[in-house]
């Protein structure tokens, strides 16, 4: 049997921190989620300024990054090559959505919505925030 990581409390906080430090830089307020390898919320925060779509939209982008292992926007490039893939449930090919990867395993993911262009590069620093996180022994 093998052990697997998982996200912790602390992981997702560690995520969410760089998140809204990259999105203050633009002066932005993003809708953040982040869940865990199965695409199940873990976090999710709506600023007043966002519309309720927005939570839909953040949750389904770190949904499709953490199932598929990749930014939720290769998943809407794998689409424009074969639409068939549009049959998949619970996948969002839209940018805004980036996997939280420990070593090999993809262990969650991260999306951003509510703040147009920006959601890219938010989610990317939320998932780089994540970094090398230390075992507890």
């Amino acid at each position: 049997m093998r052990n697997k990581p998982c996200l912790t409390t602390e992981d997702v906080q560690r995520v969410v921190a760089a998140a809204k430090k990259h999105a203050a830089k633009f002066k932005r307020e993003p809708t953040i989620a982040v869940v865990d390898e199965g695409g199940h919320l873990l976090y999710l925060e709506r600023p007043d300024v966002n519309g309720v779509n927005t939570v839909d939209m953040s949750t389904a982008k770190a949904r499709t990054a953490a199932l598929r292992g990749r930014p939720s926007g290769a998943f809407g490039k794998r689409v424009r090559e074969r639409p068939e893939f549009l049959m998949s449930p619970n996948y969002l090919g839209v940018e805004g959505g980036y996997p939280l990867l420990f070593d090999d395993d993809c262990v969650g993911g991260v999306g951003v919505s509510g703040i147009d262009r920006d959601d890219e590069p938010v989610a990317k620093a939320g998932a780089d925030g994540f970094g090398k996180p230390k075992l507890k022994k």
